[in-house]
């Protein structure tokens, strides 16, 4: 490998051997923790049509002013490539190669030194020396030791496109996860517009950062203020807005809530957007905390944008939706809602409170239900209501 493999004390590295190569995206370099790391391996997962292949092309185009880029299809032809790049308004400077032999990827690799090799995609590239067909488990991982190879020996950084099947999990069985350094997933619906981008495993950075993009006619673009986009703005009874954290980013989404006479022995809880358990424990203190019955009633829950809410701060967000659709009440106008909900019926801080609250404020959010307990005094721009428990928040219904 490169460096060598003696042993030498860390404060002798230079920094040189650990600077990052910057993409020009901000939300992608934000996912991979600031950059590019020098001989790393980055696997993009997510499903076919997602935008994968269209974010590595324009992330090379911008690497072209630093640096050679050399791209790799085992699915398009040149003329195919040509015409997707001009599409996402990529560089002609762009060294691209249709080939599916790893061995011919590796020699080329050596020809032209590039900084960055894309590969598109692992379930079309083979090892001739492996007798098994294209995208097999033994081909696949053969291919993703030899890239990881490629990469440690020459130095370059090597993204590899990898399409999800139908039990989300790319080419089969997870093997891959554990021979790159980051693991990157598109997550949404290929027919909405928006996308995000979260790492779920990262070497060299922070695995609680997401990116967010928005499908365009001309490729992805950066969506870098993403609170307004999670909001239907409605204030209809089953709605509520809170304020979760991805990283060191607050965003504001909102929770919906439907409750429907149930025609089976055992309700229905559908969770879309965040943890079907964590919903039937939070259904569970409503009613012995608060008496809120929901066990004769069908229980459908959504975040808004197609986003995750599993932060621990949504839940006293979910619980009050869930109230709302019970009461067929609504919370105030301009109403957001921040805490945990402990199986006492307690509503306690979370983290970065003062963040959230902040985020909330700046959205125009003019009154903040939050914990008792959360440290923070005083709101500029709104009113903080402060409540102990889950019946407390239950009286602020209007």
């Amino acid at each position: 490998m490169s460096g060598g493999s003696g042993a030498v004390r860390l404060a002798s590295v230079e920094d040189k051997d650990t600077a990052r190569l910057v993409t020009g995206i901000g939300e992608l370099d934000r996912v991979l923790g600031g950059g590019i790391v020098a001989g790393s391996t980055v696997l993009i997962g997510g499903d076919p049509g997602i935008g994968k292949s269209t974010l590595l092309m324009q992330a090379a185009s911008n690497l072209l002013s630093h640096a050679p880029v050399l791209y790799v299809s085992g699915e398009e032809s040149k003329p195919q490539l040509k015409l997707r790049a001009a599409r996402c308004g990529v560089s002609g400077e762009l060294l691209v190669m249709t080939e599916t032999s790893v061995s011919a990827v590796e020699a080329e690799v050596d020809r032209v030194k590039p900084a960055v090799l894309i590969i598109d995609s692992i379930q079309t590239m083979v090892c001739t020396e492996v007798a098994s067909a294209a995208g097999s488990i033994t081909q696949i991982r053969e291919v993703t030791s030899a890239l990881t190879r490629i990469a440690k020996v020459n130095g370059c950084s090597v993204f590899i496109v990898g399409h999800v099947t139908k039990e989300g999990s790319i080419a089969g069985p997870r093997m891959l996860e554990h021979m790159v350094d980051t693991v990157l997933y598109f997550e949404g619906d290929r027919h909405d517009a928006f996308r995000l981008l979260r790492a779920v495993k990262n070497r060299f950075g922070s695995t609680n950062e997401i990116g967010i993009f928005e499908m365009r006619g001309d490729g992805m673009a950066e969506v870098s203020d993403p609170s307004m986009m999670f909001l239907s703005g409605s204030n209809d009874t089953g709605c509520a807005v809170t304020c979760i954290m991805e990283g060191n980013r607050p965003i504001l989404v909102e929770v919906q809530s439907l409750l429907a006479s149930s025609v089976f022995a055992n309700p229905r809880r559908m969770a879309a957007g965040m943890d079907g358990n964590r919903l039937m424990l939070l259904l569970a203190v409503l009613e012995r905390r608060a008496g809120v019955r929901t066990g004769d009633k069908d229980v459908y829950t959504n975040v808004v944008g197609g986003i995750r809410a599993d932060d621990r701060g949504a839940d006293l967000a979910v619980a009050l939706a869930v109230a709302g659709s019970v009461f067929d009440k609504r919370l105030p106008e301009r109403t957001a809602v921040i805490g945990e909900l402990s199986l006492t019926g307690e509503i306690r801080p979370v983290s970065h409170m003062s963040n959230r609250i902040a985020e909330c404020c700046r959205r125009g959010y003019t009154h903040i239900i939050a914990p008792r307990s959360t440290g923070v005094k005083a709101v500029e721009g709104g009113e903080l209501i402060t409540v102990r428990n889950l019946r407390d928040a239950l009286k602020l219904f209007v």
